[in-house]
C-alpha cells in the first residue's frame, strides 16, 4: 500500500467502492483523512462497511461534506449524465480527482511512465515493467490493469511506477508528472462516457499533458487520430518518438516485417518470441522498447528481457493444449478491435464469443469469418451476434460459457484452435473479464484433468442422447 499521509486531519469523499476506490478508502485511513465513502449500489456499501471503511453519503443538503473527492473512474462523471456529487463538487470549487492523482502527489520522488491507447495497454504495460526489472530498476506496474494505484508497492526513491491509464482516468489525474508515455492506438470505444468520438479523443490527449519538460512523448502513428496528435506534439516542439508496424520509419521505432527496427536499424527478429504473436504485438513491443530506451535500458538488454516475458493473462494466453486442441483465453479482448488481433493469428477457430455488446457489435470481423470453423454464442449479445453470423458462419446459441466449453470440446479436431475472445463486456454473467478468464481456464483444466465419461456428455444437433 502507498501511504496517503499529506491528506490527513482532512476530509475526503472517496466515491465508487471497487477495487480502486476500497484501495483508496484503506489508504486515506491509513494516512489519517477523515473519510466519507460511498456508492451507489447498496450491496458495495454493505461489502465495505464489513470492511471497516466509514460508509456515509458526501452530498448532503445539496453540499458535499469534503475538501476533496476521489472518483472511481468507472463511474460516470460527466456524459452521460453528470453524476450529482460530481456536480455538486464542481460547482463548489472541489477537486474531482482519481487515485493515480493521489499516488503522484504521494510519490514524488519516483519516476512514472505511462501507457494508454484503445487496445494493446495491458500487454504494454506488464512487457514494460518486465523490461524495467530486467534491467534492474525496482518496478511496480497497475492503475487501470491488475492492481490499484495505491495498492503498489512501496518502491524506494527512483523506482519506476508503469501505469496503464484508460481514458476514465486520463480525465481526472490531474498532478501526474510523466517521464515519457505511450499512446498506442485509439478506435471507437466507450462513446458514451466521453459525449462521441471526439471527446473520446481528447481524453485520451490528456496523456501528454501529463509530460514532465523533457519528457517524451511515444505515439503509435498507424491510426489518423494517433497521428494527428504526434504532428501536434511535434509542432509544440515536444520531444515525440513515433512508432509503426505499418512502415518502416527512418526515425523512430517501428517493425513493418516483424523486425524491430531502431531509426531503421535492425534490433530483433520478433518472431524468436511467441509470447508476443501478431501485428498487434508488434506494436506493443515498439512501444515497450521505445519507453525502455527513453528510460535509458541498452538494446541488447531490452530483447534479452524480451525473450523472458511470460505473456499476460487473459490476452491470448495459452490455457492448454491437448489431443492436438489449443485452448486460448483471450477474455481481455472486450471489443471487436481487440478481437480482431486473436483471429488474425489463428486459422481452424472454434470461436466463443459474446457477453454484453459494445459499438458495433461485431461486424467489422466479417474479413476473418473465414477462419471460423464454427461459434459459440454466450450471453446478452447471443440474439445480435446470430444475426451477424447467419449464413456466414456455422454457430451455436449456448447461452452460458460452461455450454459453449462442452460443445467446443466435442466438436474442435485436432488441428484446431478453440478461442475464447468475447469482443463484449463480461458484466452480463461475470464480475470482470479476469473473472470470465479464470472460469474459462478452470472449466478446461477441468476437462483433462478429471478426463470424461462418455455417456454423461450432453448431445449436440444431429447426435442422440
Amino acid at each position: 500500500m502507498i501511504g496517503v499521509t499529506f491528506l490527513k486531519g482532512k476530509n475526503v469523499a472517496v466515491m465508487g467502492l471497487g477495487k480502486s476506490g476500497t484501495a483508496t478508502a484503506r489508504a486515506l485511513l491509513a494516512g489519517g483523512a477523515t473519510l466519507l465513502a460511498w456508492d451507489d449500489d447498496e450491496a458495495a456499501r454493505r461489502t465495505a462497511a464489513v470492511a471497516g471503511i466509514p460508509v456515509a453519503n458526501p452530498l448532503q443538503d445539496g453540499g458535499v461534506a469534503a475538501d476533496l473527492v476521489v472518483w472511481s473512474p468507472g463511474i460516470p462523471h460527466t456524459h452521460p449524465k453528470p453524476h450529482p456529487l460530481a456536480e455538486a463538487a464542481r460547482a463548489a470549487g472541489i477537486p474531482v480527482v482519481c487515485d493515480v492523482a493521489l499516488l503522484a502527489r504521494a510519490r514524488p520522488d519516483a519516476r512514472f511512465v505511462a501507457i494508454s491507447g484503445t487496445n494493446g495497454k495491458s500487454t504494454t504495460t506488464t512487457l514494460l515493467a518486465h523490461l524495467l526489472a530486467q534491467a534492474g530498476k525496482p518496478t511496480a506496474a497497475g492503475g487501470n490493469l491488475g492492481t490499484a494505484a495505491l495498492d503498489l508497492a512501496d518502491l524506494p526513491e527512483g523506482g519506476s511506477i508503469v501505469l496503464e491509464l484508460s481514458s476514465y482516468q486520463l480525465e481526472l489525474s490531474d498532478g501526474l508528472a510523466l517521464q515519457a508515455a505511450a499512446l498506442l492506438n485509439i478506435t471507437p470505444d466507450h462513446l458514451g462516457r466521453h459525449g462521441g468520438m471526439a471527446g473520446y479523443i481528447a481524453a485520451k490527449r490528456r496523456l501528454f499533458d501529463y509530460l514532465v519538460p523533457g519528457g517524451t512523448a511515444i505515439v503509435a502513428v498507424d491510426d489518423e487520430p494517433c497521428r494527428a496528435i504526434a504532428d501536434e506534439l511535434s509542432g509544440q516542439g515536444l520531444r515525440v518518438v513515433r512508432i509503426s508496424v505499418l512502415a518502416a520509419l527512418a526515425q523512430g521505432v517501428s517493425a513493418p516485417d516483424g523486425v524491430l527496427l531502431d531509426n531503421g536499424v535492425p534490433v530483433a527478429d520478433l518472431s524468436r518470441f511467441p509470447r508476443l504473436p501478431g501485428r498487434h504485438n508488434w506494436q506493443n513491443v515498439c512501444a515497450a522498447y521505445a519507453v525502455a530506451r527513453a528510460e535509458g535500458v541498452s538494446p541488447e538488454t531490452i530483447v534479452a528481457a524480451l525473450a523472458s516475458y511470460p505473456g499476460l493473462a487473459h490476452r491470448q494466453e495459452l490455457v492448454a493444449e491437448h489431443d492436438g486442441v489449443t485452448w486460448i483465453n483471450d477474455s481481455k479482448a472486450t471489443n471487436a478491435d481487440a478481437t480482431e488481433k486473436a483471429l488474425v493469428c489463428r486459422d481452424t477457430i472454434h470461436w466463443i464469443v459474446g457477453g454484453r455488446p459494445k459499438e458495433g457489435g461485431i461486424d467489422a470481423l466479417a474479413p476473418y469469418f473465414s477462419r471460423i470453423a464454427h461459434a459459440y454464442l454466450i450471453g446478452e449479445a447471443t440474439e445480435a451476434f446470430a444475426r451477424t453470423l447467419a449464413g456466414k458462419v456455422p454457430y451455436t446459441c449456448c447461452g452460458e460459457l460452461g455450454v459453449a466449453v462442452e460443445i467446443a470440446h466435442r466438436q474442435a479436431k485436432p488441428g484446431a484452435t478453440v478461442l475464447l475472445s468475447p469482443a463484449c463486456a463480461s458484466w452480463d454473467q461475470f464480475a470482470s473479464f479476469e473473472h470470465r478468464g479464470d472460469v474459462f481456464r478452470e472449466m478446461v483444466q477441468a476437462l483433462y484433468d478429471e478426463g470424461e465419461d462418455e455417456d454423461e456428455r450432453p448431445a449436440t444437433e444431429g447426435e442422440m442422447p
